[in-house]
């Protein structure tokens, strides 16, 4: 039999974990109200994860900042450096900005309760690269340009 999907295996760490995580967190309650609980805060949880990724998918360079991140900055000035216009979406000027940094806690797989800085967090042509430490490393090793000019972010 062949090894599971890559994909199928994050989901269960990502979605089937923390549901159950849940799931046993509510167990002093009626059956009826921690499911309806599950099911409300399951759609919230979806609908910010459906926002980001049709956010991302409607530039060429996306990236989810924080105006006071010194970081985000960094990698602002990185793709204007080098000729690219990003589409910025800072989640400190959103009402429903922090929702949106747990969303990309999840696309990253940082899980729920983390304390590690999530952002800058960037797409290029819709997909998700990662955060700084993706970015910088593919800079470094050059294949940042060329996955630009397939984005059509880049013209040279």
């Amino acid at each position: 039999m062949p090894p599971l999907p890559t994909f199928l295996i994050q989901l269960y760490f990502k979605h089937l974990i923390p549901f159950l995580t849940r799931i046993m967190h509510y167990q002093v309650e009626p059956a009826a109200a921690a499911w309806n609980y599950l099911i409300r805060v399951r759609t919230m949880e979806e609908d910010q994860m459906e926002r980001v990724v049709r956010l991302a998918s409607q530039s060429a360079v996306v990236i989810f900042s924080v105006s006071s991140c010194c970081m985000c900055h960094a990698m602002k000035r990185l793709f204007c450096g080098m000729g690219v216009n990003p589409t910025v979406h800072e989640l400190d000027q959103d009402p429903k900005g922090k929702d949106m940094e747990r969303a990309l806690m999840r696309l990253l797989g940082n899980g729920i309760n983390t304390t590690a800085a999530v952002v800058p967090v960037v797409f290029i042509g819709g997909k998700l690269v990662g955060s700084m430490d993706r970015v910088l490393a593919f800079h470094i090793s050059g294949t940042l340009v060329p996955l630009l000019k397939q984005a059509g972010a880049l013209w040279l």
